[in-house]
């Protein structure tokens, strides 16, 4: 199959010269490898991977345990002894969220919080965990749908597994709040002093930026991990963990000029343009973890290819 492309490619002008180039460059840690070897094996796993569906799927899944996470993490805010909390974790979500989205997900989290389901131990609350688990393993299940993955775990263990990531990601948010929070006090307590003037400089804003990049670069570099059996062998600073850090902030920059000056949802469809924008929101990033893992994968399996010649 390589030397059938690598044929093909030479035929065409510029690009042979191209490919020659990325054959000179070679890749530190993949014993040899050069970047050609990277780039085409990452473009047969996309295109065999059926990238595109497996984000949809993913997409809906994680677009329907949305508001089971959100009731799992309200349900847990007045058993968080910090002031602030459910402001701070509304800003930041408006924050996330693209322009005009907020407004369909701000009415149903007033409802939640309106509607309490009573506790650790209440029906709705272990529901929320079960769907919240659900979309997570949706998430692993695109991974394990790879054309670069060959090994998958049980069902059992993936779902235990699954649960776990959920539990941290909660984690990691309710910690990014709570450092929001303290980060806002700091600053205020700053200024009051005289020590430095604070909002002129608006470090409150890059500094949330900053913690909120933190969040998503360890969310997604935990789902890599142990998304699938081969996860073990990534690193936390993985190239696919960077590459959808970055391609992501830059989506939702681009993202948020299209929604508010290109974007005709609400004149077409009403309020229900608004779950749209989001869904599509959802689907884009999908795609972009997607091809991170892709990343990651096609290193891990030209790593074992290596080793496997070496031998």
């Amino acid at each position: 199959m390589t030397k059938q492309i690598e044929e093909s490619l030479e035929k065409i002008p510029v690009i042979n010269w191209l490919v020659a180039f990325g054959k000179k460059i070679k890749i530190p840690g993949l014993e040899g490898m050069s970047l050609y070897d990277v780039l085409e094996m990452y473009v047969i796993g996309i295109v065999k991977g059926a990238l595109t569906t497996r984000a949809g799927g993913i997409a809906f899944s994680f677009f329907m345990a949305i508001f089971p996470f959100l009731l799992f993490i309200l349900t847990l805010i007045p058993y968080i002894p910090i002031d602030g909390f459910q402001d701070g974790l509304l800003s930041l979500m408006q924050e996330a969220l693209p322009p005009k989205t907020f407004e369909a997900v701000d009415f149903v989290i007033k409802d939640i919080i309106n509607n309490q389901y009573g506790g650790l131990l209440s029906f709705g609350f272990l529901a929320s965990i079960f769907l919240m688990t659900n979309g997570v393993n949706a998430i692993f299940g695109g991974f394990e749908y790879s054309y670069h993955v060959t090994e998958m775990r049980s069902v059992f263990r993936a779902y235990f597994v699954s649960l776990a990531v959920s539990l941290l990601m909660s984690f990691f948010l309710i910690v990014t709040v709570t450092l929001i929070i303290f980060y806002q006090i700091a600053l205020t307590r700053i200024h009051k002093i005289g020590w430095l003037n604070t909002g002129d400089l608006d470090l409150f804003y890059y500094g949330r930026g900053f913690l909120f990049l933190v969040m998503i670069f360890t969310i997604v570099s935990l789902l890599f991990r142990y998304g699938t059996k081969q996860g073990k062998e990534v690193k936390f600073f993985s190239p696919g963990a960077i590459l959808t850090t970055v391609v992501s902030m830059f989506t939702f920059y681009l993202f948020g000029i299209y929604v508010v000056k290109f974007a005709q949802y609400n004149q077409l469809y009403g309020s229900i343009g608004t779950l749209l924008i989001l869904m599509l929101f959802v689907w884009l990033n999908a795609i972009i973890l997607l091809l991170g893992f892709e990343l990651n994968a096609t290193i891990y399996r030209l790593k074992r290819k290596n080793k496997a010649r070496v031998k």
